[in-house]
């Protein structure tokens, strides 16, 4: 079945994109569209982390270090590279959980962009996105965002996972930044 995002797209809310290769070979573009208008916090920390405009805060050159087929490709932690690692734009410090209230409290399946944490209010830099239903983590991580286009890239990304999350090879992000408003 052919992918669709979940919610029409807002005009209002930025478009942000990663290019992703694995070891080297590029596999393509993923589109996301931000919740600004749902959770702004959260998604101005994704969109800034994605152009890279704060000096040292910049998902360019990091990895999808866990990846679980049938759950989630997670990523984001650019400053150790395993999952420990990360850190928001606001003063490099965690922040609060922003809402849980409608979009941002429902991973509504394949291609939901949310936050990855370590328990309540420890949001950074690191991300997940959905690959399959995952009602249990409702209330748990901010929901702030979905793919727009390029989910067979996340389905590709998906297949160089494994149970344990270890990648079969480096998944990269090569190319990252906020499009026109002109989409």
């Amino acid at each position: 079945m052919a992918y669709s995002p979940e919610y029409e797209r807002v005009a209002e809310n930025p478009v942000v994109f990663f290019d992703i290769s694995r070891d080297g070979t590029e596999l393509g573009r993923v589109t996301f569209e931000l919740f600004a208008d749902a959770c702004p916090r959260t998604a101005e920390n994704f969109r800034a982390l994605c152009t890279g405009e704060l000096d040292g805060y910049h998902y360019l050159g990091s990895a999808f270090h866990r990846v679980i087929p049938g759950f989630m490709c997670q990523g984001g932690d650019f400053t150790r590279g395993d999952g420990r690692g990360g850190k928001s734009i606001y003063g490099g410090q965690p922040f609060d959980d922003e809402t849980f209230d409608g979009k941002c409290g429902r991973h509504f399946g394949a291609g939901t962009l949310s936050m990855a944490n370590r328990g309540p209010n420890t949001n950074g830099s690191q991300f997940f996105i959905c690959t399959a239903a995952t009602p249990h983590l409702d209330g748990k991580h901010v929901v702030f965002g979905q793919v727009l286009s390029g989910y067979d890239v996340i389905q590709t990304v998906e297949g160089f996972g494994s149970r344990s999350g270890t990648t079969d090879g480096k998944i990269e992000i090569t190319g990252c930044g906020e499009l026109d408003d002109d989409l």
